[in-house]
């Protein structure tokens, strides 16, 4: 039966080195939640630390109210499937998904039971008496996320598990996890450092940046409204444009370095003018000058250095009068070399933030 989980101010020192700070989450019943953020950035520790692996340094764990925080793995009635598989080698697919059940000491029809079921589900029913040797990758991690389904868990973990498995297998499994974690409605916990399997399979995501929760929101929220500009920066491919400017107009618009202004909503004023601004823009939101004319947008001059073309549409990067570099992505092709581009920044798919703190402003309403 599905569970909430908990984290309460969860903290994570090893030695002097602080890995989390003060990680506050509520995941509801049956929910999917995706921790996702760059290498180093504590989210695997963090999943450790729910799964009772790793002892957090202050902080609650809760599942489903009941507080685990001192309780061995074995006791917290989760289970987590790894990025290497963890597969017995020496075992048979029954073997490997029953093991856990045999320990607990369940009888055997209802281990068996379980496992067909299970196998079932997977569309491995053919595979039970192989070895893990003569498995495909993609098989091998359906076994591993058949021997979490029988524990029949209050909790799923996932540890990265896409990571070994080549593009197209990654796709089709992300799908079908998340198939599966809709139909049996266990409330999951998943780590990756994919932004496309975060936005893909997270109810919620919490993107992490230096041991933080830098913003927890729907993936769509994420994308519209990122909370800073390591949000911005990091969700997204090409990654978001982050262009200096400054406050102008008595603090009616953003005057960018490269040159034009953009002028903000009626009535918003985020300070005095001289203020120091980053405005990003998207690259898929980059239109032509001539496609803004009589609008808030004035022209970017780009100095095109490389084309990338992508059949149905050509990932440009140039760069800016300022020295700044432009990435823009348009439809269609677009010939490879140099030359010269006029883009423009509709106001409506502006982003600006704090030159300081990095922080999130939404003068454009």
């Amino acid at each position: 039966m599905a569970q909430t989980l908990e984290l309460a101010g969860v903290e994570k020192a090893f030695g002097a080195t602080r890995v989390l700070h003060g990680i506050d989450l509520r995941v509801a019943e049956g929910e999917m939640i995706v921790v996702v953020g760059a290498s180093g950035c504590g989210k695997s520790t963090l999943l450790r630390i729910v799964a009772g692996l790793e002892e957090p340094t202050a902080g609650r764990v809760r599942i489903g109210g009941r507080d685990v925080t001192a309780l061995e793995p074995a006791d917290r009635d989760v289970a987590m499937v790894f990025q290497n598989y963890a597969l017995y080698p020496h075992m048979t697919v029954e073997r490997n998904m029953a093991y856990g059940l045999r320990i607990r000491g369940l009888p055997k029809d209802e281990i068996a039971r379980r496992v067909r079921e299970a196998a079932v589900l997977l569309g491995i029913e053919a595979l039970l008496e192989r070895r893990p040797r003569q498995l495909s990758g993609g098989q091998r991690q359906r076994v591993a996320m058949g021997r979490a389904i029988v524990r029949e868990p209050a909790l799923f973990l996932f540890d990265e598990p896409l990571s070994n498995l080549d593009a197209r297998l990654r796709v089709q499994m992300r799908a079908e996890i998340r198939r599966l974690q809709r139909r049996l409605g266990v409330t999951s916990l998943f780590v990756t450092h994919d932004q496309t399997e975060a936005m893909t399979l997270g109810d919620r995501l919490v993107v992490m940046h230096a041991g933080r929760a830098a913003q927890v929101a729907t993936p769509m929220e994420i994308w519209a409204k990122p909370a800073d500009t390591y949000v911005a920066g990091f969700i997204g491919s090409p990654s978001m444009n982050l262009l200096e400017a400054e406050l102008a107009e008595n603090g009616a618009a953003a005057r960018l370095r490269a040159g034009p202004s953009l002028l903000f909503a009626d009535g918003k004023r985020p300070g005095p003018d001289g203020r120091r601004l980053l405005v990003g823009v998207r690259p898929e939101h980059l239109r032509p000058a001539a496609a803004c004319a009589g609008g808030q947008g004035g022209a970017l001059e780009v100095s095109l250095e490389l084309a990338e073309p992508l059949g149905s549409e050509s990932v440009l990067h140039g760069r800016l009068p300022s020295g700044e570099p432009l990435t823009a992505r348009v439809p269609g092709l677009v010939p490879a070399g140099e030359g010269a581009l006029r883009l423009a920044i509709p106001p409506a798919e502006a982003h600006v933030f704090d030159a300081e703190s990095g922080a999130r402003l939404d003068p454009f309403g």
